[in-house]
């Protein structure tokens, strides 16, 4: 289809044939990923029974779904040529590095590697040490946040103290980060080992100092996905009318959230932060700029930790009782034995998970780098020291791994 639209002069029927083919796309992603939520609400509105199987979702239908309708889309305005190799098109829409939970790769970004990669013994390198730390990220420090964020999640509302709400919220903060980043960086190394240059997917969003930034920084392939082919589109900012750009930003952050999962909790989710990007729009941005940088970093932490509940929960109903917690609106004790219990055993990796969540290590590597640049023997026993250093990585994720028990990614779901 690609090649036909690129043949096609500009023309209402160009358009008919773009329309039909994100059409296509969609309805596949919507059977298997949307239909039983929709046809849930139609049993709930009329009072039916349909008969409906749900079949299970094919791992990573909504990332390769965007990476084919992008395409599609920038063959329509002429920003690439329609691949004619359908081998080479399988590659992009297929490339297993990131398949089943992005980076979302964007055909212009790859085109030329596809046909004219070179591998070299740098990117091997390079490609290995970013997959081990992205295996680090997820078994150190992800898959131990994870056993917490479990448990206290699985609290009912009576059992839970405000001292294990925070505990399992700041678990899953870190919990999401590591899992999802630890991905990003493990799929863009096994690219590199290939010889392809994937487009960095986070950077470190923990450190941002309002929603906008952090939206910069978190899951930056969808962001960019939804602003170039649902918010340009809209309109964007250049509209004849303020509360338009609101309205766009809404619709983008609605179906932001909706893509992350067929539920009310993922709708409200990306309503939410629709909501917080368009107040800073408004105003609130104005009034951040006035007050410190350290209180800035805290209203952004408490958003989004906020926006996590509902992303984590399973209702509307469990997410504000533990809201409700959190903030000592809910008449229950402080702590109890099973928050010291969780501190203790667990203080080590929310340490790891706070150190790692900002740009400590990169700014070392950023010295480092330089430093070997005016020295040569410097360079050497650098290169000697990070192999060391990756090996004993490898070492303890290998011992970590031995001892624990299936956990997939959070990602993989989507």
């Amino acid at each position: 289809m690609g090649i036909v639209i690129d043949q096609t002069p500009p023309s209402a029927k160009k358009k008919r044939l773009l329309i039909l083919t994100l059409v296509i796309n969609i309805a596949i992603l919507g059977y298997y990923k949307y239909a039983g939520f929709f046809i849930g609400i139609w049993e709930d509105l009329f009072h039916v029974d349909i008969a409906f199987e749900e079949v299970p979702l094919p791992i990573g239908i909504s990332f390769y779904t965007f990476q084919a309708m992008s395409y599609i889309i920038d063959v329509y305005r002429q920003e690439v040529k329609a691949q004619r190799n359908l081998i080479d098109l399988s590659l992009f829409i297929s490339l297993f590095p990131q398949l089943v939970a992005g980076p979302i790769v964007r055909y212009q970004t790859i085109a030329d590697q596809i046909k004219h990669r070179i591998i070299q013994n740098e990117d091997v390198m390079i490609g290995t040490r970013r997959f081990i730390q992205g295996l680090a990220k997820k078994v150190l420090i992800a898959n131990p946040m994870g056993a917490v964020a479990d448990q206290c999640f699985a609290l009912s509302g009576d059992s839970l103290t405000t001292g294990t709400a925070w505990i399992g919220i700041i678990a899953y903060t870190l919990q999401i980060y590591f899992d999802f980043s630890g991905y990003s960086d493990m799929a863009i190394g096994l690219a590199r080992i290939f010889g392809f240059k994937f487009l960095e997917n986070f950077n470190y969003p923990y450190i941002s100092q309002t929603i906008t930034e952090f939206w910069r920084r978190w899951h930056i392939s969808l962001s960019h996905w939804f602003r170039d082919y649902v918010y340009f589109p809209l309109g964007g900012s250049r509209v004849d009318a303020q509360w338009k750009v609101y309205r766009n930003l809404l619709v983008v952050w609605t179906l932001t959230g909706f893509w992350h999962g067929a539920s009310w909790t993922f709708m409200a989710w990306g309503f939410y932060y629709g909501v917080l990007i368009c107040l800073e729009k408004w105003f609130l941005l104005k009034w951040l700029n006035k007050i410190p940088r350290v209180f800035r970093h805290v209203y952004v932490l408490l958003i989004v930790m906020v926006g996590w509940v509902f992303f984590r929960a399973d209702d509307f109903a469990y997410s504000f009782e533990y809201i409700q917690t959190m903030f000592f609106l809910n008449d229950v004790p402080l702590y109890d034995y099973q928050t010291l219990l969780f501190l203790n055993d667990y203080a080590i990796y929310f340490a790891l998970g706070i150190i790692f969540s900002m740009p400590i290590y990169q700014l070392y590597l950023k010295w480092s780098e330089q430093k070997a640049e005016e020295n040569s023997g410097y360079y050497i026993s650098l290169q000697l020291v990070q192999t060391v250093y990756y090996l004993i990585i490898v070492a303890i994720v290998t011992m970590f791994l031995v001892n624990s028990t299936h956990n997939p990614f959070i990602y993989f779901r989507f």
